[in-house]
């Protein structure tokens, strides 16, 4: 028996409809060096989508193995409940320099830190004698986790729908994603229309609202829906009017996706200064995708709402593995990659620059493809919105594009009729060619399968290559 029939019999696959492995089965991949994949027939496969976004300076980078391996030898894990150790205080000192907040709290996942983000919010409200501000906002389309608490703020019905009786749903106000405008309505319109719908939200729910969490600048679950700076900004403005706490999850689009560190930092205020959030939430790239960790850190005026003599008004939340001293020691890492320079001078952020100009230029008979009806792009994320016929009932572009891409030699995993790339930041030119040729390539040839489908024709659900996941 091979690995991957192995796995369907023993491993329960995240975000997967199980009966549909029958067949098509998990590609088993035994090994990974930069941005390819090698499964267990020897085949090369570009990872195109970071291995769900979590990979950036590809597989087996040198720096971050060689910090893991100098720390196992030191202290590979303790618990942070009355002890600490250097790597994790180090990252705390790092990440609130580059962030301007602090007092980093942590864990291994996404969901986990915006439950924490949320948790700490309501509470800190409660310490503060404002018990009542305990409800929550988010985005239409917004994802923020899998958790009971991080479904309760994500408005993704395949992922919430199931769990609707256990959980306690927030406020779900307009996304200033433009695809959503009206007819006849421009997206510089539908942006202050979900400006003005958020100020009529606070004027009247403020005093039971702990805070709004959203993801900055690209909604990834959504089909990588981008949005204007400016509505962070406005967000910011009414927080502050309002007294709410503003959650900005760069779980996915943190460290470079959206060519600067931080997507929030493309939030300009009037003063000429980049607005900052009340808590953000780290994950996915904090560790370049090599070790389980994620991060929340926040306000001095939150952290002195628990700071007190009563151990009830503490933060009284923790995870076994909080603050794990190897994926503290990968994060590192990954920080000094960000500061260091080239012999160019160049950091990271200007190569990706660089390596973005050259990759959408590649791009450009894809985003003129008569099918294509929509496409974006900002900073190392793009995304095509493709026109797949509606008369054949047919559910299943995702999952066709997921398996010929795979077929292809390119790890591929579209949001429904979105086909987006995300890849590692190390694509070299003839890497880049290769992902912009065969993009084009796969796409011809499953739309092609899909407009010889009979009309109406009965297909399975799609499966878990038409889902996201945090």
């Amino acid at each position: 028996m091979n690995w991957s029939e192995r796995s369907r019999q023993a491993v329960w696959h995240p975000c997967t409809q199980m009966k549909q492995h029958a067949q098509l089965p998990p590609r088993a991949i035994v090994s990974a060096e930069g941005p390819w994949l090698v499964d267990d027939a020897g085949h090369r496969i570009l990872d195109a989508v970071s291995s769900w976004w979590v990979n950036l300076f590809g597989h087996g980078f040198a720096p971050i193995r060689e910090a893991i391996t100098d720390q196992l030898g030191r202290v590979d894990h303790i618990m942070l409940a009355g002890l600490t150790h250097p790597p994790v205080v180090e990252l705390s000192e790092r990440l609130g320099q580059l962030t301007g907040l602090g007092h980093a709290f942590y864990a291994s996942d996404g969901a986990s830190a915006t439950e924490i983000a949320l948790k700490m919010s309501a509470h800190s409200w409660r310490n503060r004698g404002l018990g009542c501000k305990h409800r929550f906002i988010g985005l239409e389309g917004g994802y923020h986790g899998e958790t009971a608490g991080a479904l309760s703020v994500t408005d993704i019905p395949l992922f919430r729908e199931a769990y609707a009786p256990l959980l306690r749903l927030s406020a779900t106000l307009p996304s200033p994603d433009p695809r959503r405008a009206a007819p006849g309505v421009s997206p510089e319109q539908h942006l202050q229309d979900c400006i003005d719908a958020l100020a009529a939200h606070l004027a009247e729910h403020a005093h039971e609202t702990a805070a709004i969490i959203l993801e900055p600048l690209v909604q990834g679950a959504a089909g990588m829906a981008m949005h204007d700076p400016a509505y962070l900004v406005a967000v910011r403005r009414l927080c502050d009017q309002h007294q709410v706490h503003w959650i900005a999850d760069e779980i996915a689009v943190g460290f470079g996706r959206t060519g600067t560190l931080f997507a929030h930092q493309q939030a300009i205020g009037p003063d000429g200064v980049a607005v900052k959030p009340d808590f953000i939430c780290l994950s996915k790239g904090l560790t370049g995708g090599v070790m389980p960790l994620s991060a929340v850190l926040t306000t001095d005026a939150v952290f002195q709402a628990f700071w007190d003599d009563r151990t009830v008004h503490g933060f009284l939340h923790s995870h076994s593995y909080t603050g794990n001293p190897l994926a503290c020691r990968a994060a590192l890492a990954v920080l000094d990659t960000f500061a260091a320079r080239d012999a160019q001078g160049l950091d990271v952020l200007a190569r990706n620059r660089e390596a973005a100009a050259h990759f959408h230029a590649l791009t450009e008979p894809l985003r003129r493809h008569p099918r294509v009806k929509a496409h974006r792009h900002i900073g190392m994320v793009w995304a095509w919105d493709i026109d797949v016929r509606s008369d054949t009932t047919e559910p299943t572009f995702a999952q066709r594009m997921h398996r010929a891409a795979l077929d292809a030699g390119l790890l591929l995993r579209p949001i429904g009729h979105t086909l987006y790339v995300m890849p590692p930041y190390v694509l070299s030119p003839d890497d880049q060619r290769f992902l912009a040729d065969g993009l084009l390539t796969v796409l011809d040839a499953v739309l092609a399968e899909v407009d010889a489908l009979p009309v109406h024709t009965a297909v399975p659900d799609a499966i878990a290559a038409t889902a996201p996941m945090a």
